[in-house]
């Protein structure tokens, strides 16, 4: 006689009946057969024996509200915070493994509705990716597994929407500069003859600067939060104009070079961004409605390159090449870099002309409603 499945017996009517605890689940049932009360049993084992080891469904607005908490204190946090508001409505109730290109075409195509960039829609998505990488790879539950079993490939937008730099011409800057509140107008003139991206001026330190009485000029080491892919730290020599502007800052707030006064206490404070009202409303008025902050570094490596300077060299003042600890503090290597900034602080160095610039130029010299008028 075959051995009767613990838990099943037959009872008086000749019928079947489970009665098994399993891992503090009691299993209860009545059956025609014996094999289909042991085939119930089985499958029930089996679905619990699974559940305890499949992950959990995590919705992906857990996941990046942990992202979120763990990355206190990191520069682009405000950023990605916005970057992450804007598609919660597409995904935030999706749990983590529903999060694929598919579910995500439906924000993209509100988005370019909107008339976003693709890079603008990348960032997003490029937010999205490193949370799902971090599921996969980082974050565990208490039973050690990971809360996505393995990330999808998350895919970008061509970028072939790109709008193309727009640097501006030694005319256009004249018209711009006077029309700026003066504490943005220093920061506009220092970013022209650095090179620098804004946030970089905006969080400009005393505690980062080196004077080299050798060269009579200050550099000002960067630290890498503020460099772009942080890759390290990173030198800002200023030119004789950059001189000026930083001895003009010197003494005003014991911790930022440039700052602004606001409200009625009249005390100095550090901006958030160049791209304010103020720089708007002087672009507007000087026509330069297509110029963003960003150009005016397009406008350094431009002049850079009009004065001919070698592209290697363009490249390290951008922070564009990857330098190394000697190299930053070599005083020749300084030397060079302030050589060639001394050549664009104005424009008579100019000896290799953009051929872009020149018909800006011309155009503007003939309609230009700013063109001086003669006779």
């Amino acid at each position: 006689m075959a051995k009767k499945t613990p838990g099943i017996s037959e009872t008086n009517d000749g019928r079947w009946r489970v009665d098994k605890t399993i891992a503090g689940t009691r299993l209860q049932g009545r059956f025609t057969t014996l094999k289909e009360a042991e085939y119930w049993l089985l499958n029930e084992v089996e679905k619990r024996r699974q559940a305890q080891y499949r992950r959990p469904d995590y919705p992906f607005e857990q996941a990046a509200a942990k992202y979120l908490l763990e990355s206190e204190g990191k520069i682009s946090l405000m950023t990605e915070a916005t970057l992450l508001e804007a598609i919660m409505p597409f995904i935030g109730h999706m749990n983590l493994q529903q999060v694929h290109d598919d579910s995500l075409r439906p924000f993209i195509k509100a988005r370019k509705q909107q008339g976003r960039k693709s890079k603008t829609v990348n960032a997003s998505l490029g937010v999205v990716r490193h949370i799902l990488n971090l599921a996969a790879r980082k974050w565990r539950d208490s039973q050690g597994r990971t809360w996505l079993e393995a990330a999808p490939m998350i895919s970008m937008l061509p970028l072939d929407d790109v709008r193309k730099p727009r640097p501006i011409t030694w005319a256009e800057q004249r018209r711009l500069l006077p029309l700026l509140p003066a504490h943005l107008q220093r920061m506009v003139l220092f970013k022209l003859n650095s090179g620098v991206r804004d946030d970089v001026v905006c969080n400009l330190r005393w505690e980062w600067e080196i004077f080299l009485k050798e060269l009579n000029c200050s550099v000002f080491i960067v630290p890498p939060r503020f460099v772009k892919g942080r890759k390290g730290w990173r030198p800002l020599v200023c030119n004789r104009v950059a001189q000026s502007l930083i001895e003009e800052q010197r003494g005003k707030h014991p911790e930022y070079v440039f700052t602004y006064q606001h409200g009625r206490d009249q005390k100095s404070h550090a901006m958030e961004t160049m791209n304010n009202s103020g720089w708007q409303k002087a672009r507007a008025a000087a026509g330069l409605q297509d110029v963003r902050v960003h150009d005016l570094r397009h406008t350094v490596g431009m002049r850079l390159r009009e004065a001919g300077v070698a592209q290697v060299t363009i490249s390290d003042i951008l922070w564009h090449s990857r330098g190394t600890m000697t190299e930053l503090y070599s005083v020749a290597q300084v030397r060079e870099y302030l050589d060639a900034l001394n050549l664009i602080a104005d424009e008579g160095n100019r000896i290799n002309a953009n051929l872009e610039m020149l018909f800006r130029e011309k155009a503007e010299s003939l309609q230009s409603p700013f063109r001086r008028k003669t006779g």
